[in-house]
């Protein structure tokens, strides 16, 4: 093995056991958002999800000598972020109170294919014909999550989460665009503010006093929001992408168990096969993506 064959498995080794770390952490994150989504409004636990985690996103700022030229920002973008990001933590919340999470991540793993499908318009990448039929592919496989219930045909949580999942990319895409001319602590340190602060203002009129009890929910939502994005910014910064992403759909096994631990509930059918057409168009895209990379 060459020097550089051997640099780039240390790197993959290195970025997929953060990817997995990463993945443990939005887990957990997201069974403390839906405990409280139990307890309080969804505008209100998107409030607590950005102002419980940002006294230690500042602490990282500055860990890192960030805060020097924090405000010369590209505003626009940044505030696209935050509004997107407060309706994105909002109907997230609203969905999981409905849905189990294997359900919402399945609907939620539609992100990177329409980060795909964003990136010809707005980035002027190109894709092709055989991405495009990926994408619709992947869609699909939404439907098929979403359709029957004994509500009947779409249910809101479902539309409500794919919706989430359609700001995830829109943010996604307007965060590439940032990342050009933007520090990447000052991204984190700005969405986090806005969405901290604006939901929290929105909430205001019905919000719900919070308890001692409670006091362990936020401090579980603060650490594992914080790591998670840490370690997802650590999988993508040494590992090829094509390799670490495909971790990211351990999600769903995450999600099976803590499903069945707390709540005794397992994903149905639907779910399952919805999950393996959009898992398959993913690895479908990744696989395309490398491909073509290295031509």
């Amino acid at each position: 093995m060459s020097a550089e064959a051997g640099a780039r498995l240390k790197g993959n080794l290195r970025s997929i056991q953060a990817m997995l770390l990463a993945v443990v952490a939005f887990s957990i994150m997201d069974t403390m958002m839906k405990l409280l989504a139990a307890e309080f409004p969804p505008m209100q636990v998107a409030a607590l999800r950005g102002l419980s985690s940002l006294p230690l996103v500042c602490a990282y700022v500055a860990w890192r000598g960030a805060f020097k030229g924090i405000l010369r920002v590209r505003w626009p973008l940044h505030i696209l972020r935050g509004v997107i990001g407060i309706a994105m933590l909002a109907l997230f919340a609203y969905g999981v109170n409905t849905l189990s999470l294997a359900e919402a991540y399945t609907i939620y793993f539609v992100g990177p294919i329409l980060i795909t499908a964003l990136s010809a318009p707005v980035l002027g990448e190109r894709v092709n014909g055989a991405r495009w039929i990926a994408i619709a592919i992947g869609m699909a496989g939404v439907l098929v999550v979403l359709r029957p219930s004994g509500a009947g045909f779409l249910s809101v949580g479902g539309l409500a989460v794919l919706a989430s999942a359609i700001g995830y990319a829109v943010s996604a895409v307007a965060g590439r665009i940032l990342a050009r001319s933007d520090r990447a602590e000052h991204m984190v340190f700005w969405v986090m503010l806005m969405m901290g602060l604006g939901a929290a203002v929105l909430a205001a009129p019905s919000w719900v006093p919070l308890q001692a009890r409670h006091v362990p929910l936020l401090a579980a939502l603060a650490v594992s929001g914080f790591v998670a994005q840490l370690a997802l910014t650590e999988a993508f910064s040494h590992g090829e992408a094509s390799v670490v992403a495909p971790f990211e759909y351990t999600a769903l096994a995450w999600g099976v168990a803590i499903d069945w631990l707390m709540w005794k509930t397992l994903p149905d059918g639907f779910t399952l096969l919805g999950a393996a057409i959009i898992i398959g168009s993913g690895l479908y895209l990744i696989r395309h993506e490398t491909v073509h990379a290295q031509a």
